[in-house]
């Protein structure tokens, strides 16, 4: 058993402890559907849903760790179910096809340009 602020720092879906408390706390992250507090325990079973800006995350938890290791062993602490894996490379794909804000202003005007609509708005 390992808290669920540990668990998601040791599982590297937050780089420090502090943002995992913060993210249970702010109710981003739900253990087998209740929000839950950091000090929340967590066992092999659980399922784990987590929202980190527009992506969300369900998993189930394989393993429990109190310690960060590598991310390859980060990888084992968790199963993602492929509902949540297609959501997310769909929300990717979108967000990456979108235009960036701003597109439709066109070009920067030039320094010519600049001086014209100074003038007319009469600066």
């Amino acid at each position: 058993m390992a808290r669920i602020d540990k668990w998601l720092w040791a599982a590297r879906f937050y780089k420090t402890r502090s943002a995992a408390t913060e993210a249970v706390l702010g109710g981003r992250v739900h253990v087998n559907g209740e929000r839950v507090k950091p000090s929340k325990e967590v066992r092999s079973g659980d399922v784990v849903e987590i929202s980190k800006r527009e992506l969300r995350w369900t998993v189930t938890v394989k393993d429990a760790a109190e310690r960060r290791g590598p991310a390859s062993v980060a990888a084992t602490l968790y199963e993602e179910s492929p509902e949540s894996r297609a959501a997310r490379d769909q929300q990717t794909l979108q967000r990456r096809l979108a235009r960036p804000p701003g597109a439709d202003l066109g070009a920067r005007p030039t320094k010519q340009a600049r001086r014209r609509i100074d003038r007319l708005r009469g600066r």
